[in-house]
């Protein structure tokens, strides 16, 4: 097809994508998909020969690299090899897939788990795999797009209550036919506002309406409780959740992703889950570090305290000199910028500066809220949080957002 004399609206989208690309390119305003070319340390990286402190991770523990994990993963390599057999439901399930599962289910306190090959697999694969047409599903509005994707779907009735507004959940939920099955799900903590959900109240409600309750704890798993096991830790709720997803690609240094629940749940998605049925099993090695980083979790809990300590720092440090980081209280930091010229300006002068952080524009968040997405870890040090907050408060001053 010539691009150049057909003209319709996949077309448009292409062409309106790639001069938006390309004005970017000519202005040094684009850093996507930039190779990062070393991790040195857990906060550290080499990126076009510049070493950079790095405040776009989802790696808050800083377990990437840890000398534990990576031999867990040479291991199980020189016992499996690099892949497996095939899909799980058939020859592709190993025995470091059992194990990792096991460790998942005790550290969420439940009683079994099982994983997918991706977060956002997961996500598509349970919600469509439990709901149908006639029931209903209720998802905050700022939930991530692999849950919006499996509601969409699913083929239920699908509807947005305002973000973290409970009182627009039980509305929401009493408008719901009588005997209709319901799920409602949330991130525990969004993952570009930094917030968390309000996670007493939504299990009231669900309790209140005989809703399913599905938590996604890809952020705050490792960020929140005084173990890092997540929400219902942090505020003493333990068997609230009846579906805790979570990924094995931000606090966990590997990949995939996982759902925790009651045997009969599991199950159940063993066998009528299509992500978990037609597509291949974790390799060993990933399946392997996972396994071990979720122990270095509970032998290492300086790293969750560290990581609160700061994401303190960062943030009051941040709100002092004047910027708008919303309602986060997390390591998941938004700088707000405005526009969407702003917030590539500011990360144009961040990265000059040797900060690796990246801007979130239209049409990721609202138009006028573009921002830095900035990420504290566990591996950052005081004076490395006091030079990036030196770096964006005089940028932010020069580009006129504070």
């Amino acid at each position: 097809m010539d691009l150049h004399t057909t003209d319709d609206a996949v077309i448009r989208r292409i062409r309106y994508f790639t001069e938006r690309e390309r004005m970017l390119r000519e202005n040094d305003l684009y850093f996507y998909n930039q190779p990062v070319e070393e991790i040195r340390g857990g906060a550290r990286v080499l990126v076009r020969g510049r070493e950079m402190g790095m405040y776009a991770s989802y790696s808050y523990l800083g377990l990437i690299g840890h000398p534990r994990i990576n031999k867990a993963a040479r291991e199980a390599i020189d016992k499996f090899g690099t892949g497996t057999n095939g899909v799980r439901t058939l020859a592709g399930s190993l025995t470091i897939h059992t194990e990792l599962e096991e460790t998942i289910a005790e550290f969420k306190h439940a009683e079994a788990a099982v994983t997918y090959s991706s977060g956002y697999a997961t996500n598509l694969a349970v919600i469509s795999t439990l709901m149908g047409r006639g029931d209903y599903v209720l998802s905050d509005k700022l939930n991530h797009a692999s849950i919006v994707d499996g509601c969409l779907m699913s083929g239920a009735e699908f509807r947005r209550f305002r973000h973290n507004d409970m009182e627009d959940l039980e509305h929401r939920l009493q408008q719901v036919p009588e005997g209709a099955a319901k799920l409602v799900v949330a991130d525990a903590i969004f993952s570009m506002d930094g917030d968390m959900v309000d996670f007493p109240r939504i299990v009231e409600l669900c309790k209140k309406y005989n809703a399913w309750l599905m938590m996604d704890e890809a952020h705050s798993v490792g960020m929140l409780g005084k173990t890092g096991r997540g929400i219902e830790e942090h505020f003493d709720l333990w068997d609230s959740v009846d579906i805790k997803m979570g990924t094995l690609s931000k606090t966990i240094p590997s990949v995939g992703g996982y759902v925790a629940g009651k045997k009969e749940l599991i199950q159940y998605l063993r066998h009528a889950s299509r992500a978990y049925i037609f597509s291949a099993a974790i390799p060993p090695a990933q399946a392997a570090a996972a396994n071990e980083a979720f122990k270095v979790i509970l032998d290492e809990p300086w790293r969750i305290e560290k990581l609160r300590a700061n994401a303190e720092r960062f943030l009051t440090g941040l709100k002092g000199a004047g910027f708008d980081t919303l309602y986060s209280t997390t390591a998941i930091v938004p700088v707000l910028c405005g526009s969407d010229e702003r917030a590539f300006a500011l990360t144009r002068q961040c990265q000059h500066h040797d900060l690796f952080v990246l801007p979130v524009v239209s049409p990721a968040v609202p138009e006028g809220l573009a921002r830095l997405r900035a990420t504290v870890l566990a591996a950052h040090e005081p004076e490395e949080i006091d030079y990036a907050l030196e770096v964006i408060e005089k940028a932010g001053k020069e580009i006129g957002i504070i």
